[in-house]
């Protein structure tokens, strides 16, 4: 009817088109492969093209190159010198030379800047009962010293190869302390059982050595009383410093002793009217120790089994007992000399010479021609020669005659000046009240606090 069945040039009909490819038959996971594929082939497109035919590359010339590159340094770097600290107690009759050696200094620079330097002058003034700090390395060489003093804390810094002296004014705090006490076997147990330390009961037998052999004057019922200090801050404990103040009945005699500071920075201990406690010799080459053999003309020789005389006084006491000097004076020998062993003479003023035998071994810088103070150790205890045993034989010699050092009469020391009188009595009252104090508390416990 209008219609043809012929369609028109170019129109085909959906059925007879051509067959889909393969792919396009398969499932979706082949069209998946194929996708990726062409991923891929757009991927490498760029090398593909780069390697095209015909396409030539120039040839870069390679060669291999050497240089011989310093190594770095990789030596381990050697440590510093070790630096050890220690704590030297000060003993009393200390000097800075002998309290150096043993805390290990062997330094010559040192030494001669503590002689010369002014700002290390009070470490010419020791006190029994302080202490010394000191550094050294492993080879003697000081590296640092502190030490408290009454003006602040001295410190002798090492920079480089030169000392420097540093003051630090602030100084520690001093309290005063009270105590007493009753003998009933020797001074240290009645120091013990009052609470003392033990620096200031060497304080209070330094301040009457003049006056009182505590080897030999003790008796049951003897009493003292002590004022001392007490040190805090610094930012250390509190530790004991000087014997201000004491009283001491022995055998019913009183001895009452203050310390005073003179014009010229000099301590010493005086009576009330100002007469000096320090005696030209002490009583005792040792602070404690017994009598083993006394002075006599005639006495059985314990090796040579005869009678002969003994010209000195024997103190027994444990092998390296420190021994000290008992008067200023001037080495005249130290050596070894036959029966006598190791021995040490010192000459002093006028007179007189003492004799200090057997010894172990020689306190730091004792040599002939050598200056020592009253009080420093100039030896230590032993059993060198003619000896059965440690003790110290010890001679009291007068125009080179023997004298018994334990009867003979000592010259006192030089006493206050006039002048200083009225400066004298004012520093001591303090102490002059807590003494008087003491005297009036029974079972004392009782302390007074001051700056």
């Amino acid at each position: 009817m209008g219609g043809s069945d012929n369609p028109p040039a170019g129109a085909r009909i959906l059925a007879d088109a051509p067959p889909a490819p393969a792919f396009a038959r398969e499932p979706a996971r082949l069209r998946r492969y194929a996708r990726f594929g062409l991923v891929a082939l757009a991927l490498t497109g760029a090398v593909a093209f780069g390697l095209a035919p015909d396409t030539r590359l120039e040839t870069v010339d390679v060669r291999p190159v050497f240089r011989d590159l310093p190594l770095p340094d990789v030596s381990p770097l050697a440590p510093p010198p070790a630096v050890l600290w220690r704590d030297e107690p000060i003993r009393p009759g200390d000097t800075i030379g002998a309290l150096l050696a043993r805390a290990g200094v062997d330094d010559p620079a040192a030494q001669a800047f503590v002689r010369t330097d002014p700002a290390a002058r009070p470490l010419y003034r020791l006190r029994p009962g302080g202490t010394v700090r000191v550094a050294t390395r492993g080879d003697g060489r000081l590296v640092e010293l502190a030490f408290a003093t009454a003006e602040g804390r001295l410190t002798l810094v090492r920079e480089g190869d030169a000392l420097r002296a540093v003051l630090d004014p602030a100084p520690r705090q001093a309290r005063a302390v009270v105590a007493a006490g009753v003998i009933e076997d020797s001074l240290f147990g009645a120091a013990d059982a009052a609470g003392l330390p033990d620096a200031i009961t060497m304080g209070i037998a330094d301040a009457l050595a003049g006056d009182i052999d505590f080897n030999l004057d003790m008796r049951r019922g003897d009493r003292f009383v002590v004022v001392y200090e007490m040190l805090d801050g610094d930012g250390e404990p509190a530790r004991p410093g000087r014997v201000l103040a004491v009283e001491f009945v022995n055998r019913g005699k009183t001895y009452t002793v203050y310390r005073w500071t003179g014009p010229d920075g000099q301590d010493g201990y005086y009576t009330l009217e100002g007469r000096s406690a320090r005696k030209s010799f002490l009583r005792s080459p040792m602070a404690f120790s017994r009598v083993t053999s006394g002075f006599s003309l005639r006495r059985m020789h314990p090796i040579h089994k005869s009678w002969r005389a003994h010209t000195g006084v024997d103190y027994g006491a444990p092998t390296g007992t420190p021994v000290r000097a008992t008067g200023d004076g001037v080495v005249a020998f130290a050596g070894a000399r036959g029966g006598y062993g190791n021995l040490v003479v010192l000459r002093h003023a006028g007179a007189y010479s003492t004799y200090y035998a057997h010894l172990s071994r020689f306190g730091a810088g004792v040599r002939t021609g050598a200056r020592v103070s009253q009080g420093q150790t100039i030896g230590h205890v032993g059993s060198t020669g003619w000896a059965t045993g440690p003790h110290l034989h010890y001679e009291f010699r007068v125009n080179d005659a023997p004298r018994n050092p334990l009867t003979l009469a000592l010259p006192a020391a030089e006493p206050v000046p006039p002048s200083e009188r009225g400066a004298f009595r004012a520093a001591i009252a303090t102490n002059a009240d807590l003494l008087d104090l003491a005297r009036r508390t029974p079972a004392l416990v009782a302390s007074s606090a001051r700056s």
